[in-house]
């Protein structure tokens, strides 16, 4: 189990000091991900995953509205290139290519690895059968949802802030293994 300033520390490292988190790994991508994470015996995690906001969290950075917002906040760049507004909608954004896996796509904005930590260590399905190979390999996991890493961008300082009741978002994102519940 993670304690909460173990996800405090998390968001963190994956957020403000994305170098220090990889630990000598490299963020995969969700379409890595999801090659494993799409069958019902898995659980649905990617269809999940692209029916939520999450997913298309960077995309609304391109609009108007995205750029209107960030004008309001004082920022003269748009607000796809606007840092306090891109770490909240999308990992990746701030590293080096040479830390990117060669399906990995900033664009799928808040994607598995936003939470779940960069993938390479862990991807391969015999790491992933043993939960505590993949735990070892890098792979972060929650014996409970993990509100406290959630607030970290869900919180009063998003322009776009609405009240979050962590049970009921959770409830639209959940995503747990068959059997595990």
């Amino acid at each position: 189990m993670y304690s909460k300033a173990l996800l405090v520390i998390s968001f963190l490292l994956f957020t403000i000091f994305p170098a220090l988190a990889q630990n000598g790994h490299s963020y995969e991508g969700v379409k890595t991900c999801g090659m494993c994470h799409k069958t019902e015996k898995q659980g649905e995690q990617l269809k999940i995953w692209q029916g939520s906001k999450h997913a298309g969290a960077y995309e609304t950075l391109k609009t108007e509205e995205a750029d209107k917002i960030a004008k309001e906040k004082g920022y003269d760049t748009k607000a796809i290139e606007t840092e306090d507004c891109i770490k909240c909608h999308a990992v990746g954004y701030n590293l080096d290519a040479s830390l990117l896996g060669k399906k990995f796509k900033v664009e799928d904005g808040v994607q598995c690895e936003a939470c779940h930590g960069p993938g390479s260590g862990y991807k391969k399905k015999s790491i992933m059968k043993e939960r505590e190979k993949a735990v070892a390999k890098g792979l972060l996991v929650y014996e409970n949802p993990g509100e406290d890493l959630c607030i970290n961008c869900h919180n009063a300082e998003s322009p776009t802030y609405v009240d979050f009741v962590f049970e009921d978002y959770w409830e639209k994102i959940k995503h747990t293994m068959p059997g595990s519940e």
